[in-house]
């Protein structure tokens, strides 16, 4: 008689039933299958979702529970310990096996390798797999046998690799249990903001994996080949993906879409495909994933070392509060700063203006930002986040040195020359023309009466003078320079 003890299906960041391998094998087993989510920020070590990670996580959960409940399944929810709840639910309905979606991020990989102990020692069955990327980022290796740790070589390395595997299909069918555990309801969970502070989010965004597919479909027939061009312009709405939230929470798999942008046109290599520049961002991605991977302290500590001993400056809760909430007198800046916050996302190009701004301008340290993102972000990713973070900081793998310093008003004047974007974000400065718009203080007084505009009131003054910021950063480079140089002759 064929063992039907269930199959208990632990999902996290692989929230679809597409190209999902575990949920493959637990399907074709032969044995009832139980999808169960379990709330637990307290394993998340120092990064548990923030609020617009969770405003997602809830209605991708309530979208995948729609998608299992019309494969004749069911998506059960639990909250608390991980090993604690899987191990209770397992004796309620019998479980022997527990398969899983292996994740990469530092507090991860100790948290499922101290689960698989415990579940093996106790007589399950335990089966984890790849699925969150391309490559499993501890395969992927330099000539040397370690990892990279400049993007150039990694992406060449990967387009040498040839071809990821191919997807796979959702399973035709879920086999259910005779009998389910008891589930909390998705609301017990409390992952929706008390404050309507995200009010607006429904209005750009649709999570889970039916809006991701949709999303991708939109992609793909939208201006992906205009991409290598567009990409960098902020006011082009259509102008990028906006698919990193639907990667972060794996309602998409990024096999299934490196094969859909292949398939858009399949003759010759990935190299030579027209959709390259895109697919480039696909292994930018999982260069964050190989690097946080290799080094796991670079989520609260810069890879390079000598910035340890950087002088950032206590933040000054005033200075703090005007990049937050969009209010420096940097009208590209304070564009990005407020696009995060009524969306849950910003432009990624905005995204390095800001970042440079802060820790070069305000001289904060990089991790008050990459906290703030976290928070505030719907795709929070912690390998992009530090990656990005740390680059923007001159303090990671591949950085930008730290003595380039974006310049708000070049950057706004380059990639935003009619002033949409920051007209759409900052709309008391729409009736300015270019190009002062990008820097409203330098306009006319006879310009910005007509305009409407009243610096200090209706629009604040620059929080800090560009020249003397960078003068302030490069002095505060020099000094960290100089101290090392000291260490190294004492």
């Amino acid at each position: 008689m064929p063992d039907l003890a269930p199959v208990l299906l632990w999902l996290r960041q692989d929230l679809r039933l597409d190209d999902h391998p575990a949920l493959v094998a637990a399907a074709t087993s032969g044995r009832p299958v139980v999808p169960l989510y379990i709330f637990a920020p307290a394993a998340e070590g120092a990064w548990p979702a923030g609020g617009a990670a969770r405003w997602w996580l809830h209605h991708a959960l309530d979208d995948l529970s729609d998608a299992l409940t019309k494969a004749g399944s069911r998506l059960c929810f639990a909250q608390g310990d991980p090993l604690a709840v899987l191990l209770r639910i397992a004796l309620e309905i019998g479980a022997k096996s527990v398969y899983w979606t292996r994740r990469y991020d530092p507090v991860a990989v100790r948290h499922e390798r101290d689960v698989e102990e415990v579940l093996r020692a106790r007589g399950f069955e335990v089966r984890s797999f790849a699925g969150s990327t391309l490559r499993e980022p501890g395969a992927v290796e330099n000539r040397s046998g370690g990892p990279f740790q400049v993007f150039t070589p990694f992406f060449r390395h990967y387009l040498a690799l040839g071809e990821p595997e191919r997807p796979l299909p959702a399973p035709q069918s879920i086999p259910a249990p005779r009998v389910w555990p008891d589930s909390l309801p998705l609301e017990a969970l409390g992952l929706l903001p008390r404050l309507p502070w995200a009010a607006a989010f429904p209005r750009h965004w649709q999570p889970g994996p039916s809006g991701a597919a949709a999303a991708l479909e939109g992609w793909l027939l939208g201006e992906w080949r205009a991409y290598k061009a567009q990409r960098d312009e902020p006011g082009r709405v259509d102008g990028v993906s906006r698919l990193s939230p639907h990667l972060h929470f794996g309602e998409l798999s990024v096999r299934r879409i490196w094969w859909a942008m292949r398939e858009l046109a399949p003759a010759g290599s990935a190299a030579e495909h027209p959709g390259l520049p895109w697919l480039r961002q696909l292994i930018w991605r999982e260069f964050a994933h190989h690097l946080l991977y290799h080094f796991p302290h670079t989520d609260r500590e810069p890879l390079r070392s000598e910035f340890r001993e950087f002088p950032w400056r206590p933040p000054e809760p005033e200075a703090l509060a005007a990049w937050q909430q969009g209010r420096t007198g940097y009208p590209l800046v304070d564009a990005g700063m407020r696009e995060l916050w009524q969306t849950g996302w910003m432009h990624n190009r905005v995204r390095m203006v800001v970042a440079s701004f802060l820790v070069k301008h305000l001289l904060i340290d990089w991790r008050v930002g990459a906290a703030w993102f976290w928070d505030t972000l719907v795709d929070a990713d912690l390998p992009n986040n530090t990656l990005g973070w740390q680059w923007t900081a001159g303090c990671g793998a591949d950085a930008a040195p730290y003595f380039r310093i974006f310049n708000p008003m070049t950057q706004a004047r380059k990639f935003d020359a009619e002033g949409h974007y920051v007209r759409r974000w900052v709309p008391e400065l729409a009736a300015l023309e270019s190009p002062f718009i990008q820097a409203p203080w330098e306009a006319p007084a006879s310009v910005l009466a007509q305009a409407g505009v009243r610096l200090g009131i209706d629009y604040p003054r620059p929080l800090v003078d560009h020249e003397a910021a960078r003068a302030r950063a490069l002095a505060a480079l020099s000094s960290m320079t100089a101290a090392r140089r000291r260490e190294g002759m004492t």
